[in-house]
């Protein structure tokens, strides 16, 4: 797909340059142009690629802009077909967001031209575009989810004397419960997957396979880690992040009863806010949020920004933008009974739900 920026509306801004936008299948070339770019995230990384398609079994496509034989931007889209919620042509499903990566408008203009034209032509129910900034489109936009983002510094002891008081003697009294954090990588997956099973059976949420969080910890051996928060030995709660470019990304988080009654999670992220900082992390994202939510409540005690994330919107066949959340009325029952099966049940039955659901 050829696209000329000159055609573009806002090209008397810019010098004339003209953009190739096709399927890139250089994966090094992808990620080594992904570092160069300072909005890039761990979640556009060519790998996801590879996970996606052989772990969830969805078609995949790498949209590049190129000029003069460079990339000059990138848009990762997967592609969910699905007999419950219809076909999706998402960037990124099943993490916290996507979208493309360029510093030029134009490019992005491209991007979004091409990836509109893919929508069209696998005539999907809807394109959707989750970006942690915002485009220049005429698409119609979501704004229900935010990014909590805390500022990272290579002291921790310079975020915890900014903590209020309250914050720190909390975190000082839950380590007082016993509780100790420990980190690692492949080894803590049977414990971080077994509160796994445990969380999102209580959310009523289906729960990808334990061999796709380890396609991801294999595919990423030095930009990911496992946090298991144990009490003398019992692990009570458990964190999954990604890293990349400096950026500490949140991307899942498991803990029962037991972790709230102890405040186990006050002990957890402390430890990984440390974790990151003297691995040289310059931010944190502490995952994704729903806007005035339990979630977005507890990460503000940490002293995060509130960055807005945006969902654009492209239906081919023209609509409403679509309501696939748990908010929605008409999933609230298949939730209530989900959250009484038995988690060996749910074992055998969650995973290939789970893999539909965007």
């Amino acid at each position: 797909m050829n696209i000329t920026a000159q055609s573009m509306d806002n090209v008397h801004a810019a010098p004339p340059l003209d953009l190739e936008v096709g399927e890139e299948s250089d994966g090094k070339a992808w990620d080594a142009f992904l570092a160069t770019q300072p909005q890039a995230s761990f979640y556009q990384l060519s790998g996801w690629r590879t996970i996606n398609h052989e772990s969830l079994g969805h078609r995949c496509f790498q949209l590049a802009a190129r000029a003069d034989g460079r990339i000059v931007g990138a848009l990762p889209l997967v592609l969910v077909s699905s007999p419950l919620f219809g076909r999706i042509l998402c960037s990124m499903p099943f993490v916290n967001y996507g979208g493309p990566v360029t510093q030029e408008v134009r490019v992005s203009q491209a991007l979004v031209a091409a990836a509109r034209a893919k929508a069209d032509e696998l005539e999907v129910d809807y394109l959707e575009l989750r970006c942690n900034a915002a485009l220049e489109t005429d698409l119609p936009v979501s704004l229900r989810k935010i990014s909590m983002t805390l500022s990272l510094a290579p002291d921790p002891e310079t975020l915890w004397n900014a903590f209020t008081s309250k914050h720190r003697n909390n975190i000082k009294r839950a380590y007082k419960n016993d509780l100790a954090v420990k980190a690692g990588g492949l080894e803590l997956l049977p414990e971080f997957y077994a509160l796994m099973q445990q969380a999102w059976r209580h959310l009523g949420t289906p729960l990808y396979s334990r061999k796709y969080f380890e396609s991801v910890l294999r595919t990423f051996p030095d930009n990911t880690r496992i946090f298991i928060c144990h009490q003398k030995g019992t692990p009570i709660s458990a964190a999954f992040n990604g890293f990349f470019s400096g950026v500490e990304e949140g991307m899942w988080a498991a803990g029962g009863p037991l972790a709230r009654k102890l405040d186990a999670n006050l002990v957890l992220y402390w430890e990984m806010i440390r974790d990151a900082c003297l691995r040289g992390g310059t931010s944190y994202h502490l995952g994704r949020s729903t806007a005035n939510s339990g979630g977005e409540e507890f990460k503000r005690k940490w002293n995060t920004e509130t960055k807005q994330l945006y969902w654009y919107f492209h239906r081919p066949k023209g609509g409403e933008m679509p309501t696939l959340n748990v908010d929605n009325p008409k999933y609230k029952l298949a939730i209530a009974t989900w959250k009484k099966l038995p988690i060996p049940v749910l074992g055998l039955i969650g995973p290939p739900i789970a893999r539909l659901i965007p």
